[in-house]
């Protein structure tokens, strides 16, 4: 039960990521195409899965992604952070010694 709770506020953070970072490219005048052209995907549809919280932006290419939606890469990061790894992002940042 508690495995399946996780899983679905995974699901829930990961839609939230989705609508970050399409306001970020929306914010940057871009369409899916052009942001996966600009980041040398092979297909758009990878952006949208993204945005629709069915994928993750992978760690390697986050510099990447927050440069094309000019943003700082060390802030875009950690906001995916947050949503990707919460428990994580509450370690490395929320954590008082």
């Amino acid at each position: 039960m508690q495995f399946a709770k996780a899983e679905t506020q995974a699901k829930q953070l990961r839609k939230q990521a989705g609508g970050w970072l399409k306001g970020l490219r929306a914010r940057a005048g871009l369409s899916q195409i052009q942001l996966a052209d600009v980041l040398n995907f092979k297909y758009y549809t990878f952006i949208s899965q993204v945005e629709n919280g069915f994928g993750r932006v992978p760690v390697e290419s986050m510099e990447a992604w927050a440069k094309a939606l000019d943003v700082d890469p060390t802030d875009f990061a950690k906001r995916l952070l947050s949503y990707y790894e919460p428990e994580l992002h509450r370690l490395l940042f929320e954590v008082k010694k």
